[in-house]
């Protein structure tokens, strides 16, 4: 063998063994920053009306609290790759088609609001649980709606592809109520329906029913009314399933949040302040349930 073909092939094996280095280093990543990286973009699904989560303001940006702590998480990702001027794309998504787009890797970071559900773990995983809420009744205070089953035979609205309309739905069929169920995309959809008297009820999260009422036309003509029917379903952000890497990035982003201060401004200046679009407030104090997830971080389902 010639000194020329022995330099070649020495050429050959250090320019593949960098290369299998450089790929080794890149799958340590995990796939959903490998395509980040990649990229130069990471894709954020956020929702358009899901008051005081995720939703736009007069100007169509997005803001609230699923926003805020999921800023703590695009920080830790520009961080962990070294990309300061990272491209956040935010991309609009529903009840019905957030787990799609995450599979399919249209979005990175899911940052609405999704119940932590076991069934849901085969198609998406979640990151430690942010919330909690129970489902409520949105009506008119002359309805004569106060309970549960005071919905039978009424036309109710709920949202496509959610854990209370799931609810809903198996509820009806069981005790044969004979409710009218109108499914829609988002709150914005469900108030028009509720106001224009096409519905007697919008079933949903307390919580976001509670802002929803705030964007009624004359909120004080609504309340939430009926009690629980179903325990404390946690919230959590949905990123795609097995990417350890990934999760494990923005559990610790979160992880760290919850554990300072900052938690509580946070949450004090969404839900115990006058916020956007027309400075309501929810006058809604943290939960001992709520509280203690921040205290001890965990992603288990409901059940």
């Amino acid at each position: 063998m010639t000194i020329r073909r022995k330099l070649a092939l020495l050429a050959a094996g250090v320019i593949a063994g960098v290369t299998w280095q450089a790929s080794s280093i890149a799958s340590d990543l995990g796939p959903t920053l490998d395509k980040i990286k990649a990229s130069g973009v990471i894709a954020v699904g956020h929702r358009t009306s899901s008051v005081p989560f995720s939703y736009y303001d007069e100007n169509e940006k997005v803001i609230g609290y699923s926003q805020d702590l999921c800023n703590h998480i695009i920080d830790a990702v520009k961080e962990k790759l070294g990309m300061p001027n990272l491209t956040v794309r935010m991309i609009p998504i529903t009840s019905q088609n957030r787990m799609s787009l995450v599979q399919n890797g249209t979005v990175d970071l899911a940052c609405g609001v999704a119940s932590n559900l076991k069934d849901r773990w085969n198609q998406v995983a979640y990151l430690i649980s942010f919330f909690g809420s129970t489902p409520a009744i949105l009506t008119r205070k002359d309805s004569g709606i106060k309970e549960f089953g005071d919905l039978a035979g009424k036309a109710v609205v709920t949202n496509a592809g959610s854990s209370p309309e799931r609810l809903l739905r198996e509820m009806n069929e069981k005790n044969h109520m004979n409710i009218r169920i109108q499914s829609v995309k988002e709150y914005a959809d469900g108030l028009l329906i509720l106001q224009s008297g096409r519905a007697q009820a919008y079933y949903m999260d307390d919580i976001l029913m509670a802002g929803t009422r705030l964007q009624a036309q004359n909120p004080d003509d609504y309340a939430l009314v009926g009690k629980p029917i179903s325990g404390l379903e946690p919230w959590g952000f949905m990123v795609r399933k097995d990417d350890p890497v990934f999760k494990a990035l923005g559990d610790a982003a979160l992880g760290k949040l919850f554990q300072s201060p900052e938690i509580r401004k946070l949450y004090t200046r969404w839900f115990e302040s006058p916020i956007p679009p027309n400075n309501a407030n929810f006058n809604f104090p943290m939960s001992t349930a709520v509280a203690d997830l921040y205290a001890h971080p965990n992603d288990r389902p409901a059940e």
